[in-house]
């Protein structure tokens, strides 16, 4: 069985769910997936990803995120609902919601599960994307296996590849 790491920030959409089980053709796979609460993030960084894409509605609304403590409880339902979804669609599906260091935790969970590969969903992180702070840059120099990056959509978009290493 191909085992795969996860790390997503929301949960997974519909299309999002047949991208990742069927990235592999029919192999199947197994998710580890780790969940990183919005809230947890940076707020400005958010709303400058958020000017940048033209979303200035949510820019404005970055601030009422829910932050520290008060993320949790929404990336608990938020992961086991991207859970189900992964397990509905055939897939074998455990995850965590992140509270610190996420690399670190990604790095021990690579390691312990003997995981084939990274893939890191998320939407795009401009500001940090520019610098290689993004988890998908900095993945890469934690762990020795592929790590891929895709951009989530709403439902109805497919996610792009974004030429993951």
């Amino acid at each position: 069985m191909f085992t795969s790491v996860l790390m997503i920030e929301k949960p997974l959409t519909p299309a999002d769910v047949e991208f990742v089980t069927t990235l592999h053709g029919d192999d199947r796979i197994s998710f580890v997936v780790l969940m990183q609460p919005r809230g947890k993030q940076d707020v400005l960084l958010r709303a400058i990803d958020d000017v940048a894409l033209g979303e200035f509605d949510d820019a404005v609304r970055e601030a009422e995120e829910p932050g520290g403590n008060q993320a949790e409880a929404p990336a608990e339902l938020a992961l086991a609902h991207t859970l189900q979804s992964l397990r509905d669609a055939g897939s074998e599906a455990v995850g965590q919601v992140v509270e610190d260091k996420p690399l670190d935790l990604l790095r021990s969970i690579v390691d312990e599960t003997g995981a084939d590969e990274v893939i890191v969903l998320t939407t795009p992180h401009f500001v940090e994307e520019f610098f290689h702070r993004d988890w998908a840059s900095r993945a890469r120099h934690k762990v020795g296996v592929p790590v891929l990056k895709l951009f989530s959509h709403a439902a109805d978009d497919q996610p792009q590849d974004t030429a993951g290493g």
